[in-house]
């Protein structure tokens, strides 16, 4: 959606009203810091990717594998002085790196998105001992698997720019010509084989949030997009 002025004549015609829109809308970084509903939106944004990052910590201490994306932090660890929050931050900025030749267009929240979950997966672990018994193992895995669901739902519902990786999966769909579920299957299953290489916590826990995040995001999204006010496009002639 266009949030510029049309040009009619010699003058520019007036702005029309605004219009509530409860779908994702396709604004630039600034456009998205305009439309509308920012502090419930910021507050939205922030308290989902602290979610995000406590579900990568539930899912570690399980023991029963991680997401694919965390299955290369996990490995990375294994070989630098890092922490698995750490190595989220830094692998976040270096898949924005990717972003420049996609000419994808960070947001507020793309920046938050690298830092806010790192730190909190990394308070998670540093408050959660790993589980010894199975039945706490598989609640621990289920429980990130879900709230990474609904942590989906609310930090891309506060429309406040994609993450890094989701920034990385949409570019290369653009770029390519290729589906967003062939691009995204195709980078996850490099990371998680890099990762595994690297000896990386791949496990049934890996295997499950791949089946199940996809139908979760789609559950939670609509129960957090916050409707936004962007102005209304004119009539076509």
């Amino acid at each position: 959606m266009s949030t510029t002025d049309e040009l009619l004549g010699e003058g520019p015609e007036p702005r029309r009203p605004a219009r509530t829109a409860a779908v994702l809308a396709d604004l630039g970084p600034v456009a998205q810091l305009r439309a509308g509903r920012l502090p419930r939106r910021l507050v939205q944004l922030a308290f989902g990717l602290v979610l995000y990052g406590v579900s990568l910590g539930l899912m570690l201490r399980s023991g029963l594998g991680v997401a694919p994306w965390d299955v290369l932090h996990s490995g990375l660890i294994r070989y630098v002085p890092l922490t698995l929050g750490q190595a989220v931050i830094v692998m976040s900025f270096v898949v924005l790196l990717l972003w420049w030749p996609l000419r994808e267009k960070p947001g507020l929240g793309t920046l938050a998105n690298a830092v806010l979950v790192g730190l909190a997966a990394d308070l998670t672990l540093w408050l959660l001992d790993p589980a010894d018994d199975v039945w706490l193992r598989v609640v621990l895995v289920a429980s990130g698997v879900v709230l990474n669901g609904v942590a989906t739902g609310m930090y891309i519902g506060s429309q406040l720019g994609r993450g890094p990786r989701d920034g990385l999966m949409t570019g290369l769909s653009r770029r390519t010509g290729g589906s967003l579920r062939l691009v995204r299957t195709g980078l996850e299953v490099v990371v998680v084989a890099v990762g595994w290489l690297l000896g990386g916590a791949v496990g049934v826990g890996t295997v499950l949030y791949a089946l199940a995040i996809g139908p979760l995001a789609q559950h939670f999204l609509p129960w957090f997009v916050v409707p936004l006010d962007v102005p209304e496009e004119p009539a076509t002639p």
